[in-house]
């Protein structure tokens, strides 16, 4: 009865569909579902009431209904295709397609469904076009960041997504027109750490390479605010900012170096004003309490950066007179801070440093006497301005402040110790009491005792006063601060034995203490890196640096210090001046004996070398620093910040990889340990000196090291052109000698590496020490070009006319040097091998190339006749007439002699060689086989 009953109501719930009485419908297929259990019904029924839903636009229920209809029979084509149309109407356009899709496979002839299905499938296109694009992309990240319900996740996502889009041209401009930057004040009104960062780094990328955008965006973020997000105690937050305000200032000033594009320029006013209130914000930064010692840090590194001119042939140094007449006071200030007095700005270990560096790049940077008179006009009135009788910490910052210039101009420095009154409160502060007193007047001491006149006069004046100090206090931070200042005036003399301050035995007894602080980890790093630098001084004294090297741990534990400490550049420069002294690394004068005995003769002083300074003493302080593990920390100390790894101090470290470097069995373990990589960017940057040392140690690698492994990747391509640099006749000839050894490796590696040392352009000088009279130079030269005639480019320039290179390679044959030879013959063989022309071209440069090729089939040496046969079976198929005259010539009878051998081992490819170019003989018809 039921079954019955759900077929009549089934049948009542058409007639009301046909009727468009789609509620009445949906009523009876409800009831009718309720009564039957047949599967065939129960699809019919939930099709037709799917059908319904379409009607009635109740899309989610009628794919619901569709899908039960599909489940019970998966081919329903007309539950299928009502599931689709509900499906697009609910915007599942994917899902959509697939049903339409497995439509239009039941039946293929389907116009309509064709029809849908080409329609869908150019929604979904359009969908994904519309979701996909830029400002849909734009729009997303940021409702998910600005949505506090987002997911964590999904945030840190958006985040990264909004930053890569920023550093994008085309996003940066998408980002910028959809109302980008007034959502990014919104997520720096968050507070939120990450998204504040995430807002920063997204301005930073918007503002690079484009002047108008970084205009608006100073405007709109506004320089206050920037600055006092860098003054957050944050690092990685202070950091970025500064990064954002670099890419400001590059823009700002044209110092990105992009294009503008279109008329941009036009648009955009001067922006001279903002670079002056960018300046005159850091400068505030520096003297103000609320500022962490980390934003002081940056404001310092972007004023050093800014500031002082590139390049001292640009006669505009405005910028830095802006800077004296109106924060020089402030940096004055930063540098005689007191970090024990109550007073003390905010600061890290290196703020006083960057400071100091600025004064020194400020004072550099001036054009004229009138503008330095100016400036120390400026620091004198700021020192005496702080002497106060009745307030001891006020003559702290005055002496603690001419401490800070003598380690920037050491010239102005000196000046101001000699202003009244100096000299006697840095004495008078060593004798004080109050320990801070001691702290800064002995450093000022160990300052100002860098010129042997000065520290003559404070020997005479202070050494009672430091050794008291040593032996009274129980401070450890004075202790060895005092006993630093001993040290350097102990080693007033330099490298001179002849010029001893102190009694003998005094001097080890220092180092000895200094020693045992470094390896005192109870003590802290910043004490510890005083004990390195009473080494730096120490160790010009041979007897102490080979105690040193002897005493493993403490070697040991420089080295640690050195790469925990590679955000510090005082440690970083005092253990490189460590590691030049026990290398002997420092220029030394060419002693010329008539001087020495004219000097002797008018009692003049002269120059004694320790017996430990010889050959012997240093190759084996050598072989124990290697051993100790030297070159981890020199490349630890090259990855370093460049703020912190000053020029100077990557040119130590360049003479100290260039002597490690000198002995090559040492290179192996040079280079498996890093070293090879960590020259390259002290081969790059620095001073000229020291890309010279790096070249030249790179030079020495490259010579006798596999370079995938020495220089692995990308950075083999970046060795090349320090050593092309050594190629230059102004560099000696040991320099020139082992740079073409290393480009005749790296030559001989692959066709990119050729390609690169051409395009560096070696091959002019490469091919003048192939016409030096020395005859090294001349070999390793020849050798290099065997190598690098492989390359295309380089036989073109054998190809053309008008020149001798082709002469000058075919003599070279001719020499007695068999290396020579070898080499010469070599580049011979492949040239003629590789264009049919060349081998015309040699029987014209010379009338001597018969009698050469002669030789060199003939030759006692099998690699150098090897090459000899090489070059003569190239030339016989090279063309016919040639061949004629050849076989006319003694060359057959050296060629028959040769093919007839037995070929043993050794004489294998010998004889192959003679014999092809018999067979070739044969196959012109010049000579028959012997039957």
């Amino acid at each position: 009865m039921a079954e019955a009953e759900a077929v009549q109501l089934k049948e009542e719930g058409n007639r009301h569909f046909q009727l468009q009485d789609y509620k009445a419908a949906t009523k009876n297929y409800s009831q009718a579902l309720k009564l039957t259990k047949d599967k065939a019904l129960l699809a019919t029924l939930y099709r037709n009431r799917a059908a319904c839903g379409l009607k009635t636009e109740s899309y989610v229920q009628a794919a619901s209904d569709a899908s039960r209809a599909i489940d019970i029979n998966s081919s329903d084509i007309k539950a299928l295709y009502r599931r689709c149309q509900a499906l697009e109407h609910l915007g599942k356009l994917d899902q959509a397609f697939k049903d339409v899709q497995r439509c239009a496979t039941l039946e293929p002839r389907n116009q309509n469904f064709q029809e849908t299905l080409r329609r869908l499938n150019t929604s979904i296109q359009e969908k994904l076009r519309v979701q996909f694009s830029t400002d849909s992309r734009v729009q997303k990240m940021f409702e998910i960041l600005l949505d506090e319900n987002s997911e964590a996740d999904k945030r840190e996502k958006a985040a990264n997504n909004l930053i890569v889009l920023g550093r994008e041209e085309a996003g940066a401009e998408k980002i910028f027109q959809n109302n980008g930057v007034a959502l990014l004040l919104q997520l720096l009104d968050t507070k939120k750490p990450e998204l504040v960062l995430a807002a920063v780094r997204t301005l930073s990328g918007m503002c690079s390479g484009h002047r108008a955008r970084a205009t608006v965006i100073l405007q709109a973020v506004r320089i206050d605010r920037i600055c006092s997000l860098m003054a957050v105690e944050n690092e990685e937050m202070s950091l970025a900012v500064c990064n954002l305000l670099q890419a400001i200032i590059d823009s700002l000033s044209g110092e990105d170096k992009q294009e503008i594009r279109g008329k941009e320029e036009a648009l955009v006013p001067d922006t001279k004003k903002d670079l002056k209130q960018i300046t005159s914000h850091l400068l505030d930064m520096l003297v103000s309490k609320k500022v962490s010692g980390q934003g002081r840090d940056q404001a310092l590194n972007l004023l050093n950066k800014n500031v002082p001119r590139k390049d001292l042939a640009i006669h505009d140094n405005s910028r830095t007179i802006y800077v004296v007449d109106n924060g020089l006071r402030k940096i004055l200030k930063v540098v005689g801070q007191v970090p024990d007095l109550p007073s003390c700005l905010p600061l890290t270990d290196n703020t006083r440093m960057l400071a100091s560096i600025l004064i020194n790049k400020l004072y550099d940077d001036l054009r004229c006497d009138p503008e330095r008179d100016h400036f120390r006009k400026i620091c004198e009135e700021y020192i005496t301005g702080k002497f106060d009788p009745q307030d001891m910490d006020k003559n702290l910052n005055a002496i603690q402040t001419v401490s800070g210039i003598l380690q920037g101009p050491f010239d102005l420095g000196n000046q101001l110790l000699g202003l009244k009154g100096v000299m006697e409160m840095m004495v008078a502060l060593c004798g004080s009491e109050r320990e801070t007193d001691q702290l800064v007047a002995v450093e000022a001491l160990i300052h100002a005792s860098t010129k042997l006149s000065r520290a003559t006069f404070i020997i005479t004046n202070g050494v009672s006063l430091l050794k008291q100090i040593y032996k009274t206090t129980k401070n450890e931070k004075i202790k060895i601060r005092t006993l630093v200042g001993l040290c350097k005036l102990g080693s007033a003399g330099g490298t001179d034995y002849g010029l001893r301050q102190f009694a003998e035995g005094s001097t080890e007894k220092l180092a000895k203490q200094c020693r045992k602080w470094l390896c005192n980890t109870a003590i802290d790093t910043r004490t510890r890196r005083w004990a390195v630098e009473g080494l730096a001084y120490l160790t010009l004294d041979a007897d102490v640096k080979d105690d040193f090297v002897q005493d493993v741990p403490a070697l040991q534990a420089m080295f640690e210090l050195a790469e925990a400490s590679t955000s510090d550049k005082t440690i970083l420069y005092s253990v490189a001046t460590t590691l030049v002294n026990c290398t002997n690394s420092y220029d030394v004068k060419e002693v010329i004996p008539e001087l020495v005995q004219l000097a002797k003769f008018s009692k003049q002083h002269v120059p004694e070398e320790h017996p430990k300074d010889k050959k012997d003493f240093i190759d084996m302080r050598v072989k124990r620093l290697l051993k100790a593990g030297v070159i981890s920390a020199l490349a630890c100390m090259v990855k370093a910040d460049s703020a912190i790894l000053t020029d100077q101090t990557k040119e130590l470290l360049a003479r100290v990889f260039l002597a490690l470097c000198d002995n090559p069995k040492d290179r192996g373990t040079i280079v498996a340990q890093g070293g090879g990589k960590a020259l390259i960017p002290l081969a790059l940057e620095g001073t000229d000196v020291g890309k010279v040392k790096a070249a030249h140690a790179l030079a020495k690698i490259a010579a006798v090291s596999n370079p995938d492994i020495a220089f692995p990747g990308e950075r083999v391509y970046e060795v090349v052109r320090p050593l092309v640099s050594l190629l230059d006749t102004q560099r000696d000839g040991l320099q020139n000698y082992e740079a073409l050894l290393g480009l005749t490796n790296l030559s001989g590696r692959s066709d990119k590496l050729r390609q690169k040392i051409f395009k560096e352009r070696a091959l002019p000088d490469i091919e003048n020490y192939m016409f030096e009279n020395h005859d090294q130079l001349r070999q390793a030269a020849t050798e290099c070009m065997c190598n690098m005639v492989l390359n295309k480019e380089v036989q073109e320039r054998f190809l053309a006319d008008g020149n001798d290179r082709l002469k000058l390679v075919v003599l070279l044959c001719g020499e007695d040097d068999d290396k020579l030879q070898n080499a010469a013959a070599g580049a011979l063989a492949m040239l003629t091998g590789a264009h049919k022309k060349l081998c015309l071209k040699m029987t014209q440069v010379t009338t001597q190339w018969l009698e050469i090729l002669q030789r060199l089939c003939l030759h006692d040496q099998l690699s150098v006749q090897h090459r000899g046969l090489v070059i003569a079976y190239n030339l016989l198929a090279a063309d016919a007439e040639l061949a004629k005259k050849l076989v006319e010539s003694e060359l057959l009878e050296i060629l028959t002699v040769v093919g007839k051998q037995e070929p043993d081992e050794k004489k294998a490819e010998v004889v192959q060689a003679a014999r092809e170019c018999l067979i070739k003989c044969m196959d012109y018809g010049f000579i028959k086989p012997v039957c």
